[in-house]
């Protein structure tokens, strides 16, 4: 199976927290799945990094090495990404405006992917590929 990891579960699993689910681990640290992030994260968390790095002390190039570490393979954004952007469809009972989240979400539909998320937010578009915690 191929994962994609949100930025929360991305982090979490590769700071070995506490707050990753069991189930997340479990799929995570399974041979048989290939673990994604994608740069989609690693912008987001730059910006964090920048803008509050008391709170985001890791910045980008730390961050990919332990993802490279880990084994997880690289997502970059393609143009395909970006026009299936159009076919998501915010809840109505919604309001999510967060670039990053839908643009994971689109690159787990465009590649076949599972989104592995604890966002309640994004758990509530009516994607086939996003697996909620």
């Amino acid at each position: 199976m191929k994962i994609l990891l949100d930025t929360h579960m991305l982090l979490w699993a590769l700071l070995d927290s506490p707050e990753l689910p069991a189930r997340a681990r479990y799929l995570i640290e399974d041979a048989n799945n290939d673990i994604y992030y994608s740069i989609v994260s690693l912008w987001e968390i730059q910006i964090k990094h920048l803008r509050h790095p008391e709170e985001m002390p890791v910045d980008v190039k730390e961050i990919e090495f332990y993802c490279e570490d880990s084994g997880f393979h690289n997502l970059p954004i393609r143009r395909v990404h970006v026009e299936r952007l159009a076919d998501i469809l915010e809840p109505l009972n919604v309001k999510h405006k967060d670039p990053f989240d839908r643009m994971l979400i689109s690159q787990a539909l465009v590649d076949g992917m599972i989104l592995l998320t604890k966002d309640k937010r994004i758990a509530q578009y009516d994607e086939p590929c996003i697996f909620p915690m």
